[in-house]
């Protein structure tokens, strides 16, 4: 955003500076093979077709077909070759030569790569460097474990050791950073078929667990580096107040026993959200700690340490006060969720002294607070008791299958392969992408149709269809009017091995078999036919409302998510926003009349960023899930070691369906069985309209994997005890509830249900959701 402020000389140096400074793009993948030099080879052809004159120096192929053929009629600086002590050959840029040749952009791969002895530079990195200050803009590669500040944990995860790094800023230094995301399935389908050759080096790299954390690990690292980013944009654009993509939980703890409970349950709950951690304690100054006191601020600093929070301390100069000084903390740092102790006051002493937890909630519009359960007074049970023992899983794997867990292996292996290539926003490349995979499918000899495409226009998708063949649509007679869908009954009649699908989130037309497309797809991978298809973030129901807070859009058509889970593999398709700007621009995604509409809309370069940063999150999300279900150990996350159930309490507003929604994710990313469930007052039977709604809530839990049900109470005031005893009667470890709507006088006339529900449910965590 743009500002009148006057120009600092040093804003005006640096801009002038970056004026003769070359562009510098990196492509980071999770390992090697991933795709990063294919991608920058093809990138490179097509500045060249636009007119910039592109050159390449020590790229390395290694001897790759798909590789090799985009090189082209690329015009090729030679390299200067020389052999390490252990007879390897290597490649250095030759400075002079490109100095000298002078093009707009050189394509170099190996980010890390070490020079040799006499070499000007020692490393890449600095011969880029100095490219760079010559004017001349630079496409490279790097491997997510050849960064300085990721090494470490890829070997102590891994157990690969790496020579060659860059340091953990290098990635600060490029314009654009784009992240080449790969499945490991797909990497070992390129080992199977010839088309990567294992080296003795990466042996131990090529398992697919370690595939799957390396990709894990340049998933989220690209979403903190978009974070960054999107704070940036929203700082400078004078935006409070998180912005949807991220979650940043904030603990109030005190210098007391539970202090170190609250932050270990604050890490967790940030670990499982990708979340930061923050904690903060409030201190009168003017009092100096006991010694007890001063013990607890040890331990408490030392643990934050740990686990990698943040710790700061606030002055407190009364207790009615402290509601306040934590909310406006909250705001100036982002925070998403407040994490504290419950309260142990009665009801008299609440009204007569105040209560924290209610003063921050009457405060607070857009923030969540999270009370932890006093489990140490009501069951003794110690917070992180210990996981299932190995002798139980295995005894698992001896249990005889029930008849109907039988039935559902056999599905599973008579189903096709399921693969969902997903997208931070329209135009990112998914269905190019598709195409392609459908083109190299083709040349290996494999059956593939087109049974959906949607190219809207765009010449480059277009193109991409190449020889493959196209299923006519179905036509369906809707009062009056001839319309078209997707012929999935045709489909399954001719029976390829593999179908490519557009826009998995599509809603069919009136009249169709079936209501939604990835209804039909789950039609096609029943018939034992492979399907391929394509999504944007945005369309996952359970984000519906992240999106909607981030883009100010209520994204209409979505899908479930447990659609995303049932696909074998699921890969993202990583664009700069920038980029994405550009291509809005040049008339690649939209006709030209509408591109100025959508830049200052959904095409926002705020949305881009944070629409990108929940991409990466929820597909890092997905690895994690995998890894966990593949390898039986912990993930990057973190465990969740306690057996949970969590309890939402809804109801038939129109924030009902958010509170579904987040209860799902909570639930998700616990492994939890999960309860919805609404108060029916009176004998009374419910209005058309009520049934309808109750109707609605029913069918949205039950898409995302829930149980709803509806129970009866005679009166208002006996809300809070039916739904405390259904919560009991579940064993729910969490209650999940919405903020009071109630104004004060209503809530001193009628009583507030929430109180009620915080004072009962103290052997409970519980999430007021905020609204």
């Amino acid at each position: 955003m743009e500002t009148f402020q006057r120009k600092t000389p040093e804003d005006l140096l640096k801009s002038i500076s970056k004026l003769h400074s070359g562009r510098l793009k990196i492509y980071i993948g999770a390992f090697s093979g991933s795709g990063k030099t294919y991608h920058m080879l093809r990138e490179g052809r097509s500045l060249r077709d636009q007119g910039i004159d592109v050159v390449i120096c020590a790229v390395s192929t290694m001897q790759r077909p798909e590789t090799m053929e985009q090189i082209g009629d690329l015009e090729r600086v030679p390299s200067l070759h020389w052999f390490t002590k252990e007879n390897k050959e290597k490649k250095d840029l030759n400075l002079d030569a490109l100095l000298e040749r002078n093009p707009e952009v050189v394509l170099v791969d190996g980010l890390a790569h070490r020079n040799r002895q006499d070499a000007p530079y020692a490393t890449r990195l600095e011969d880029i460097r100095y490219l760079l200050s010559k004017g001349i803009s630079v496409i490279t590669t790097v491997n997510v474990y050849e960064l300085g500040g990721v090494k470490e944990l890829a070997r102590k995860l891994t157990g690969i050791e790496v020579e060659e790094t860059v340091p953990s800023d290098t990635l600060e230094l490029a314009d654009e950073v784009v992240l080449i995301d790969v499945t490991p399935e797909t990497l070992l389908n390129r080992v199977a078929e010839g088309s990567l050759r294992p080296s003795q080096n990466n042996s131990e790299l090529l398992k697919r667990g370690n595939l799957a954390v390396l990709r894990e690990m340049s998933l989220r690292l690209m979403a903190e580096g978009v974070n960054e980013s999107l704070e940036k944009h929203r700082e400078e654009a004078g935006l409070i107040g998180p912005s949807g993509a991220t979650e940043r939980i904030l603990v109030s703890a005190q210098y007391h026993w539970n202090g170190s409970i609250y932050v270990r349950r604050g890490q967790q709950i940030a670990k499982r959200l990708n979340g930061d951690l923050l904690v903060v304690t409030f201190v009168n100054g003017k009092r100096e700690l006991s010694k007890e006191a001063a013990a607890f601020r040890r331990s408490i600093k030392k643990l934050v340490d740990k686990v990698g929070g943040a710790f700061e301390e606030l002055p407190l100069c009364s207790r009615r006060a402290l509601p306040d000084i934590l909310v406006r903390y909250s705001l100036q740092n982002n925070v998403t969720r407040i994490v504290l102790g419950h309260s142990r006051q009665t009801r008299w002493q609440e009204i007569w002294q105040g209560s924290i937890v209610h003063d921050i909630l009457k405060k607070t519009k857009n923030i969540d607070i999270f009370v932890v359960a006093d489990r140490a007074e009501h069951e003794g049970e110690r917070i992180l008791p210990a996981r299932l023992s190995k002798p139980q899983e295995e005894a698992e794997m001896f249990r005889r299958l029930s008849p109907a867990q039988m039935e559902r292996k056999i599905e599973r292996i008579r189903r096709g392969r399921f693969k969902v290539y997903i997208g931070a926003a329209p135009g990112v490349g998914k269905t190019y992408t598709m195409l392609r995979e459908g083109n190299d499918l083709v040349k290996k000899g494999i059956h593939v149709l087109v049974g959906l495409l949607e190219t809207h226009g765009r010449k480059e998708t277009a193109a991409q269809v190449g020889g493959l063949e196209l299923v006519p649509r179905q036509s369906i007679d809707y009062r009056g009017t001839r319309l078209e869908e997707m012929d999935t009954a045709e489909i399954i009649r001719r029976n390829p091995e593999v179908v490519l699908v557009d826009e998995l989130a599509h809603t069919n037309m009136p009249g169709s078999t079936n209501k939604k497309r990835y209804e039909d797809v789950l039609d096609i991978l029943a018939a034992g036919i492979s399907v391929i298809s394509t999504v944007n973030v945005q369309h996952l129901e359970s984000l519906n409302d992240a999106v909607e807070q981030i883009t100010g859009v209520r994204v209409r058509e979505t899908v479930p998510d447990h659609i995303l889970r049932l696909a074998d593999e699921v890969q993202l398709i990583d664009v700069a926003p920038q980029s994405l700007q550009q291509r809005m621009k040049d008339g690649k995604i939209y006709a030209m009349e509408k591109v100025s509409q959508a830049l200052n809309n959904f095409f926002k370069t705020g949305n881009l960023i944070a629409l990108r940063e929940l991409a990466l999150r929820e597909i890092a999300d997905d690895v994690d899930e995998r890894l966990e279900s593949w390898e039986r150990k912990s993930s990057l996350r973190g465990p969740w070691r306690r057996q949970e159930v969590i309890f939402v309490c809804t109801d038939t507003t129109g924030s009902a369906e958010r509170m579904i929604r987040r209860g799902f994710r909570i639930a998700y990313r616990l492994k939890a069985a999960w309860y919805v469930s609404y108060v029916q007052l009176g004998d009374g039977g419910l209005t058309h309209e009520s049934e309808q709604r109750l109707e609605e809530l029913k069918k949205l839990t039950h898409r995302l994997g829930g149980t709803f049900e509806v129970i009866p109470a005679a009166k208002r005031k006996q809300i809070p005890e039916v739904l405390m005893a259904k919560a009991n009667g579940y064993k729910a470890t969490q209650l999940i509830i919405g903020q009071s709507r109630l104004p004060i006088w209503k809530e001193l006339f009628k009583g507030s249900i929430v109180k009620k529900l915080l004072r009962a449910s103290r052997h409970l965590d519980v999430l007021v959701v905020a609204e």
